[in-house]
């Protein structure tokens, strides 16, 4: 019941990525759903709470469990640890330890400390899980599909940012709107360098990648009309969003 219960968390406060693991073919889907719930839980970890302790607790109690997975251990009690460790590898473990690191950040209202620090959250909180994920589904090449998620994870972060704001937090370094220009672009260059080497991506891998289908429509709004950002109005029309999901998932690719 595990991989049910995970499907079920991530299509609950997941939408986007359950819409994209439903899409998958089936096998992919029995990596998709334990690495999308585990983000789910990780990511709401420092949010739950008000006590910065507690929150780091919660956050030390997933840095365990990928622990005993790295050292081949048995697992604690937990639909998400029992389904990630029945896909998850050493590697993979590893690597999404360095996510939940960088989701301390989110515990605390301290403003990031250049751009170094904000794009290592990015690589970390995007680039680890959609690594991860592609890595487990086929061949691909590590900073193709890290490129791509920079993007996305920047596409991400516009997005939520005046919810992020009104939380405390300082979630880009210049919010002001040649700031919001400059960084959304960024993030379109992160996934046009990606296109521009998509071969290097199988097709089994490149379904992890579906998952930033949105971020380019994102970004260029962004780009365009950067007060967007600040007015919290970067959703985009739900008919083309549905149309580029459906096209995408069609040919089976990413780009």
């Amino acid at each position: 019941m595990s991989f049910e219960a995970c499907a079920a968390l991530v299509e609950k406060a997941d939408p986007l990525r359950f819409r994209v693991a439903m899409a998958a073919p089936v096998a992919a889907r029995q990596i998709l759903f334990p690495l999308y719930a585990f983000n789910v839980e990780v990511a709401r970890a420092p949010w739950v709470t008000q006590e910065a302790m507690i929150a780091e607790m919660r956050l030390q109690w997933w840095r365990d469990a990928l622990e005993e997975i790295v050292e081949g251990k048995t697992v604690r009690r937990h639909e998400v640890v029992d389904a990630l460790a029945g896909c998850l590898d050493r590697e993979g473990a590893l690597c999404l330890d360095g996510l939940i690191a960088a989701r301390r950040w989110d515990v605390y209202k301290e403003p990031f400390a250049d751009l170094d620090h904000f794009d290592a959250y990015i690589n970390a909180t995007s680039g680890h899980l959609m690594w991860t994920a592609a890595r487990l589904l086929g061949p691909a090449d590590e900073t193709v599909v890290r490129d791509f998620a920079y993007g996305v994870g920047i596409a991400n972060i516009l997005q939520a940012t005046p919810a992020l704001q009104a939380l405390g937090r300082q979630p880009v370094i210049d919010a002001s709107e040649p700031g919001i220009v400059a960084l959304a672009e960024q993030g379109l260059a992160g996934l046009t360098k990606a296109g521009a080497d998509h071969r290097k991506v199988s097709k089994a891998s490149g379904v992890a990648l579906i998952a930033g289908y949105h971020a380019r429509p994102v970004l260029k709004m962004a780009q365009q009309a950067p007060g967007r950002v600040m007015a919290d109005a970067l959703d985009t029309n739900p008919a083309r969003d549905g149309l580029r999901f459906l096209n995408l998932t069609l040919r089976g690719w990413w780009r």
